[in-house]
């Protein structure tokens, strides 16, 4: 008998994770590397939200909390939702997971039964079809294409919809694309779902404060209050805050829906820490001016990433809305050669030639759903992200 669940050979390991890893690895090995694949901010947690973490360690609050999040956080984040997004919650319709990626399990989990349909516009973010795989149900890309700035149109939708589908994934700013959705984008998606009730929406806005160029961030159940009670929306303080580490996630949504997801966290993983928690109440009901200073140097990043790419020869990049991803176009440099001779036949091999002749790690296209292309992580230090553009250039120059 088979240790290892035939339901884990359905999927793979983080694609993402397994560069950053990579990368490390070489690093340790004494190569000069440059990592652009992990989704994480250089910037450090800011010093209020760490001092209520300390302040929370010094009062002893070190204890269990209640499964799916403390009192003092749901009603900050109650408070979040009706501040930013005019969405009216309270505390029985809010959930808080160990990372925005637990919420997302946990929903999936809570839901889908064998032959549920999920809609997954393409490119997307590495982990939801799989968490669908592992839940039961059967996950469905529609590929969103550059021509489209990798946004999903209202009639792709309507032909996606059938008896069975149950959710429609929606990310934006999107990992890995950075694109976003504009209310009126927004509206015309939301017009096709509004004619068919069985279907829910899952948002993934965790890019929300992520966004350039006076761009102004909207979320499904704002644009159309009907969908409200369909509508799982998806947030948490990694990103904005800098607190990946912290592992903090939440979501508004149906109360029933909410108290099912619990039920799912209290037998896997029980509560987030308790500390990370009154970290994240400091987090969303604290100063947000640093937000701003935060996004104009992604914005200059960006800007700088976008320029170099484009100056490498087979490359394109188009510049996107929000989050701190470009997803350039590879299609210029398959076929051609490499120094030693081998071909690029695919986004995967460019991104390994990448990482074995310029020291830079990207990840490739294929593990977002669309190809060919790769993505590029500009959260990083901006004297390192003009090198690793540098070595792109040279690299792409280098190839017959």
């Amino acid at each position: 008998m088979a240790l290892i669940a035939q339901s884990l050979g359905r999927i793979k390991p983080s694609p993402t994770i397994a560069v950053t890893n990579l990368a490390r690895e070489l690093k340790a090995q004494g190569r000069d590397i440059i990592g652009l694949g992990a989704g994480e901010p250089d910037f450090d947690t800011p010093d209020h939200i760490k001092e209520a973490a300390i302040a929370a360690i010094r009062a002893g609050d070190t204890k269990y909390t209640a499964v799916d999040g403390t009192p003092a956080l749901k009603q900050a984040i109650c408070a979040k939702f009706e501040r930013e997004n005019g969405l009216g919650y309270d505390p029985a319709q809010i959930t808080v997971g160990t990372g925005g990626k637990q919420v997302l399990y946990n929903a999936l989990m809570a839901t889908l039964d064998p032959g549920d349909e999920v809609l997954i516009p393409a490119p997307y973010w590495v982990s939801y079809p799989d968490m669908v795989l592992l839940a039961g149900g059967t996950p469905l890309a529609i590929d969103c294409t550059a021509k489209a700035s990798f946004k999903l149109l209202p009639a792709q939708l309507e032909a996606a919809i059938t008896p069975k589908t149950k959710w429609l994934i929606l990310n934006s700013p999107s990992n890995p694309t950075g694109a976003a959705y504009t209310e009126a984008e927004l509206r015309a998606l939301t017009e096709v779902l509004v004619k068919h009730p069985h279907v829910h929406v899952m948002t993934d806005d965790m890019y929300e404060h992520l966004v350039y160029d006076g761009f102004r961030f909207t979320t499904p159940a704002q644009v159309e209050p009907r969908l409200f009670e369909r509508t799982l929306t998806v947030n948490g303080v990694s990103k904005a805050y800098a607190m990946t580490g912290w592992r903090i996630g939440y979501a508004g949504g149906p109360a029933e829906l909410i108290k099912a997801m619990g039920k799912v966290q209290s037998q896997s993983t029980s509560n987030p820490s308790s500390i990370s928690q009154a970290a994240a109440v400091a987090a969303l009901d604290g100063p947000q001016d640093f937000l701003e200073e935060r996004n104009a140097v992604f914005k200059e990043r960006r800007d700088l990433i976008v320029g170099l790419l484009n100056d490498a020869p087979g490359l394109h990049c188009p510049t996107p809305e929000g989050a701190f991803y470009v997803y350039p176009s590879c299609e210029g440099v398959i076929g051609r050669k490499t120094p030693a001779g081998e071909v690029i036949g695919s986004s995967e091999a460019f991104a390994k030639y990448l990482l074995e002749e310029g020291g830079v790690a990207v990840v490739h296209g294929s593990a977002f759903g669309l190809d060919p292309h790769f993505r590029i992580s500009y959260a990083t230090a901006t004297d390192l992200l003009e090198e690793a553009g540098k070595r792109i250039i040279a690299t792409c120059q280098r190839l017959g």
